[in-house]
């Protein structure tokens, strides 16, 4: 059992892309693909994050949107859903792959919110154009389509501006980044995360969720709360193992050499940034 968590040190991000190597990559092949969850709301996936949207006849509400150059993309994407005006963009948090979209629908006037954080840390990188002209710092609902759209703010987690969008009637939450199915967590420490707000933001997410509550992870499939809940003890029984270890005197060497998160590692891939991460977290020096 994990005993105690302090902040989670990390560097290195891989989907953080310098401005120069994202103007390089081509998004030319990019197909953007839309799915339907449940009731009212659809997800496009693409090149970065899962973008969220609640469509009907009021028009459509967007959760994130991915680099700029696949704007056009998302737009035709979104057209072939529904026709209406996109009256509200709401960012789940700071990187560049959940809001590289921002300027050019604050262009088109989108009205674009998100929590105070995100628009401070924006604010530091993005022309105005792209930053939140609504903030909060709790929680805020819109009420379109017949639907409750609650967005509300979660400890410091995959970073300090983390937000979940509860689409209440069709039961559908959007987690962002704090919640992935791809990989191992990563926590932005640089943008204020922490492990031990990780731990209580998926604790939150399991208690909003109900049994039959489509999860939307920002990164991977639509998952249920059973997999959040298995995400989340995946976290405890890494951490806690490495504890143990790390009170044994054993080096970083030794406790990758034991393998954690052996259990883990056909799931969830490569574990050394992960593991790297708890092992600091916890104390161990390199």
């Amino acid at each position: 059992m994990l005993r105690h968590f302090t902040l989670l040190a990390l560097s290195t991000l891989v989907w953080f892309v310098p401005q120069m190597t994202l103007a390089q990559r081509d998004f030319s092949n990019v197909e953007i693909i839309a799915h339907h969850v449940a009731g009212s709301v659809y997800y496009l996936e693409g090149a970065g994050g899962n973008i969220g949207l609640s469509v009907g006849e009021d028009g459509v509400v967007m959760i994130d949107d991915q680099y700029a150059p696949l704007t056009d993309k998302i737009l035709a994407a979104i057209r072939q859903l529904n026709q209406g005006e996109i009256r509200f963009l709401i960012n789940t948090h700071v990187h560049g792959d959940h809001t590289g979209g921002n300027e050019n629908l604050g262009k088109m006037g989108v009205l674009i919110l998100a929590r105070d954080e995100v628009r401070v840390r924006l604010a530091a990188q993005s022309p105005a154009a792209a930053l939140p002209v609504l903030t909060y710092s709790d929680a805020i609902t819109i009420h379109l389509n017949g639907e409750e759209v609650y967005a509300f703010s979660v400890p410091p987690a995959h970073t300090d501006g983390d937000t979940f969008i509860h689409f209440t009637e069709s039961d559908v939450i959007h987690a962002g980044d704090v919640f992935r199915t791809t990989a191992f967590p990563v926590i932005d420490t640089n943008n204020g995360g922490s492990l031990e707000g990780s731990l209580q933001a998926l604790g939150l997410l399991i208690g909003a969720a109900g049994p039959d509550t489509k999860i939307l992870p920002g990164h991977g499939e639509i998952s249920s709360r059973s997999d959040v809940m298995a995400f989340r003890d995946m976290i405890i029984d890494v951490s806690g193992q490495v504890e143990d270890m790390l009170e044994q005197g054993l080096s970083y060497e030794e406790i990758s050499a034991a393998n954690p998160t052996e259990a883990y590692n056909g799931r969830y891939g490569d574990p050394d940034r992960f593991l790297r991460a708890v092992f600091t977290e916890l104390g161990g020096e390199f």
